[in-house]
């Protein structure tokens, strides 16, 4: 729920996750326990930790809690048994034949392991051999390899840890004459979890070299061990030769030098990408500033625009308009020509009209 390949867009929920795994980390580990407690988190470097727990130590609370834990995505790695690996140096162990080009289905306990011996002619350790354990139920489990020491007892070489890869879960060894990898998904998982970003950025440091890379004829042990918590460990192991699968050979071959390659060119990206970041940053730092300058300004402008009104300078004008009221009749009427014009006019007419009534008079007379 709160894994970070999960919630890429929540640092919510990405620090609770790192909160999480760093927690767990140190409660299931006694030695991580006391520094805590004698000096808190100074005295525990949460980049460095792997969590390795011994699951036939732990009781059936502190299974539950780590069961828990690793639903939640906290990547937990688990020892094996002391008591498969005593046995196998003992010799003590069964080993049943699983002949090359077969498979064998079974379930193992938890905590326990299921032994095979492989034979291997000349031929086909030349062409290559590959050992697969699937689980259909998703199971977690080991893929073991065992060397046989002088002392007939079996010595522990290699482990493979099971991971989930599509709707199953699987682990391989691959002996190709060619080197090939493991990619352990829980280096750095905590530094993952503080920085979502970084998880694509080192997705790829996991890869880790296989130290043994062909196998020579003759007998081998392989085993299955049982890594679930609880429950026992369903599973399928199978033998094939490489002569029959060269071009998935090739292949194989091709794409771990192409991973190679990727790893490398991610580290150089990752800086310039961190850069890139960088000034992006900035840049969208300074936009929010100028943008807000811009509001700034243009708010204050119009402020004052809005100064310009009646309603904010009424006083003034009311005191303008009083004083105008007091100009003298006299002094109005003297800057009123208008008027005089008018009046003139007026007196013309009358004269007009009483010049014309005595000329009619006299023409009556004068008849």
């Amino acid at each position: 729920r709160y894994h970070p390949d999960k919630n890429a867009s929540n640092p919510e929920a990405s620090e609770l996750f790192k909160e999480v795994a760093f927690s767990y980390s140190i409660l299931s580990d006694p030695e991580k326990r006391r520094q805590y407690d004698t000096a808190g988190f100074e005295a525990l470097e949460s980049d460095g930790m792997d969590m390795e727990i011994d699951l036939s130590n732990l009781g059936t609370v502190n299974t539950m809690f780590a069961a828990l834990f690793s639903k939640l995505g906290v990547p937990i790695k688990t020892t094996i048994s002391a008591n498969v690996l005593e046995d196998a140096l003992n010799g003590t162990v069964t080993v049943r034949p699983l002949p090359i080009g077969t498979s064998v289905s079974g379930k193992v306990e938890k905590q326990c392991a299921h032994f095979f011996g492989v034979t291997i002619l000349e031929e086909q350790a030349q062409a290559g051999i590959v050992v697969r354990v699937t689980s259909a139920a998703q199971s977690k489990f080991k893929l073991l390899y065992f060397e046989q020491d002088a002392n007939g007892g079996y010595g522990l070489g290699l482990q493979e840890d099971s991971e989930k890869t599509g709707k199953v879960t699987s682990a391989g060894m691959y002996f190709l004459h060619f080197q090939v990898y493991r990619l352990d998904s829980t280096v750095n998982a905590l530094a993952m979890a503080k920085d979502p970003e970084a998880a694509f950025f080192k997705r790829l440091e996991g890869l880790q070299p296989c130290e043994v890379s062909e196998l020579k004829a003759g007998t081998h042990i392989f085993a299955v061990y049982g890594d679930n918590f609880f429950k026992t460990a369903s599973y399928t192991i199978e033998a094939v030769c490489a002569k029959t699968f060269e071009d998935t050979s090739e292949k194989l071959k091709e794409i771990e030098s192409q991973i190679l390659r990727k790893r490398n060119e991610l580290r150089q990206f990752e800086t310039e990408y961190r850069k890139a970041l960088a000034r992006f940053q900035e840049v969208t730092n300074r936009y929010s500033q100028e943008k807000q300058a811009v509001d700034e300004l243009l708010k204050e402008r119009d402020s004052i625009h809005s100064s310009f009104t009646i309603a904010s300078s009424g006083n003034n004008i009311a005191g303008s308009s009083s004083s105008s009221s007091k100009v003298p009749v006299e002094e109005f009427k003297a800057q009123s020509p208008g008027e005089d014009a008018y009046s003139d006019s007026k007196d013309k007419s009358s004269k007009k009209k009483w010049f014309n009534l005595n000329l009619k008079g006299s023409d009556k007379k004068v008849g």
